[in-house]
């Protein structure tokens, strides 16, 4: 063998040996080595730096993987290092919400660069405010009354014709529980797939019960409004066993992936939270039916109240949400609820529902109860996951109505079409009798007019 061909392969497996000792001939020390700081706000963190060359280091400079997260404006001349050390403070700016990296670079004579292998988590989180947990607290409260509601309101007997005629809600319930989980983990997957914290957000609007919207619109649209508040009532039931159910085994996979602690007792204890609301609403439909009848009246406007207030409460006291619009935002606030719709509507024409059936398990499977899952990721998540994810379930919000109320408009010009055909039409049938009665009254009165003249 050709000798060169030693000193090739001898090349090949030392230089990466040469390149890793030279890297470890110097160390950053961050302390601490984990920070979170508030956005717009700084705080001050300790360097040591070690083993570097002093003459061939011309400068070291603090930089952050993320400046839209965190921001450093540190640079160390060479003439600051005496003996390969330096020691000193340095502050990092929070910018806006988000985790990265922190990390010295050296640049050496021959304009070569190098990162430092130890690194400085930073975390940027919102400051605490009162309006805040006003917020969160306002919310709770306004969640547990519509659950109190929905409790005076279920109709056992109304349940009870799922077993004679299970059909349409069963094709609701998949809908809502099967489609829609699946629907949003795949474009969370699709449109963020560098963001964990965005498919969390994603993710949990998809699991979440269908709202008392879906009564309101299916009734404004003429659909099976007794079918939609079948599957509205059976929704909110299942969503105590199948909402934790997908968290923790599809959800699971983005929390691990993203590296983020399934919240495992917060989710029971949002479940178990629930539960008491509709016990209490069990009750008051079991001993106290004059109130019963009132929750009844306010029940879709309450539910359509609680998601209107809680989406403009979210956008009035968190205005940040809209510095994370971008067009992937929008594109999931768009795909959601509108594929559910088309998904719904689908699956109910398979099954041979009829219009009005379709058009409600078609609402029921495209609205998502926004609200509850505003609450849940505020209740469950850590900061500034928490906050991050809220986007979603806003955004989506936002998008929802919009082809309903663009049914809408369709339906209601249509109906002014159709009446003014028909006004129309009865005119012509007017005009039509009123020419038929002259012709058959003609000859009498020219005979009349004839005997007049004859009269001297």
């Amino acid at each position: 063998m050709c000798p060169m061909k030693y000193f090739l392969l001898l090349g090949v497996f030392v230089a990466p040996i040469v390149l890793m000792a030279h890297a470890a001939t110097w160390r950053a020390t961050f302390t601490p080595s984990a920070i979170t700081v508030e956005m717009h706000k700084e705080q001050e963190i300790k360097l040591d730096l070690a083993g570097l060359d002093d003459g061939s280091v011309t400068e070291v400079v603090l930089k952050t993987a993320d400046t839209i997260v965190a921001d450093v404006q540190k640079v160390i001349p060479a003439s600051e290092i005496s003996g390969g050390t330096w020691s000193g403070y340095f502050n990092v700016s929070g910018v806006f919400l988000g985790k990265t990296d922190l990390y010295a670079e050296i640049t050496t004579v021959n304009n070569q660069k190098e990162q430092s292998e130890e690194r400085l988590s930073v975390t940027v989180i919102r400051e605490q405010r009162v309006i805040d947990k006003v917020f969160t607290y306002t919310v709770a409260i306004l969640v547990a009354i519509l659950y109190v509601n929905f409790g005076a309101a279920l109709d056992l007997k109304l349940l009870k014709t799922i077993v004679t005629c299970p059909v349409g809600p069963a094709i609701g319930v998949f809908g809502q529980f099967v489609v829609m989980p699946l629907l949003s983990f795949g474009l969370g997957k699709v449109i963020f797939p560098d963001s964990h914290a965005m498919q969390l957000g994603m993710f949990f609007t998809g699991v979440s019960p269908a709202g008392g919207a879906s009564n309101v619109w299916t009734a404004v649209l003429n659909g099976n409004i007794n079918l939609s508040v079948l599957m509205t009532t059976i929704s909110t039931i299942a969503a105590f066993g199948l909402m934790p159910m997908w968290i923790f085994t599809l959800g699971k996979v983005i929390f691990d992936q993203g590296e983020l602690t399934v919240p495992y007792s917060r989710i029971g204890e949002f479940a178990l939270c629930l539960v008491g609301p509709l016990i209490i609403g069990l009750l008051i439909q079991r001993y106290l039916p004059r109130v019963t009848r009132i929750l009844v009246l306010v029940l879709k406007p309450v539910s359509a109240l609680l998601i209107l207030f809680i989406v403009i409460f979210a956008i009035v006291t968190n205005l940040y949400l809209f510095e994370l619009f971008s067009w992937r935002i929008i594109v999931a606030g768009l795909g959601l609820p509108w594929l559910g719709f088309l998904l719904g509507w689908i699956l109910a024409k398979v099954f041979r529902q009829v219009n009005a059936d379709a058009l409600a398990i078609a609402v029921e499977t495209g609205i998502q109860n926004t609200g509850i899952s505003i609450f849940l990721l505020r209740f469950t998540l850590p900061q500034p996951e928490a906050d991050l994810t809220t986007v979603a379930p806003v955004s989506v919000a936002i998008m929802t109505p919009v082809p309903l109320f663009v049914l809408y408009v369709i339906i209601k010009l249509k109906e002014r079409l159709n009446r003014g055909k028909r006004e129309l039409l009865e005119e012509k049938g007017e005009t039509a009798d009123l020419s038929i009665d002259s012709q058959e009254t003609l000859p009498q009165d020219q005979e009349t007019a004839k005997n007049r003249t004859e009269v001297p």
